[in-house]
């Protein structure tokens, strides 16, 4: 199933914050993205409506089975793809936010490369 990269970075920003904080409210999720409250309750309206996130009676948000793996693929890109870019001199603050825009575009392929490139990399 093909999802936007704006859905993409709401998963992975919930999943995050539940490592993070153990719960997540669409008020955090604002804070964490720049983004206005108005929007987050639209995102989270449609992330709901398609089966990837669940709200319980107190507004927290959890993922579905569904929306983990997609948060948990895409925020594993973005470990890995910091790290890489880490390990090629850029610094930490550039890396994270560079990895955060190729993790929605990179092939399978060069990411698997780039994964063999961090696995035999000292």
């Amino acid at each position: 199933m093909q999802i936007h990269e704006s859905a993409e970075n709401y998963l992975e920003r919930i999943l995050m914050l539940s490592e993070e904080k153990g719960m997540v409210r669409s008020v955090d999720i604002a804070q964490e993205l720049s983004v206005t409250k108005p929007s987050v309750s639209i995102a989270m309206k449609n992330l709901r409506e398609d089966g990837y996130i669940l709200m319980d009676k107190d507004s927290l948000i959890t993922l579905t089975d569904k929306g983990m793996a997609i948060a948990r693929n895409i925020y594993d890109r973005h470990k890995a793809l910091t790290a890489f870019l880490v390990r090629l001199g850029v610094d930490e603050a550039t890396a994270r936010e560079d990895a955060c825009k190729i993790e929605h575009d990179i092939s399978p392929a060069t990411f698997q490369a780039i994964c063999r490139a961090l696995q035999e990399t000292p």
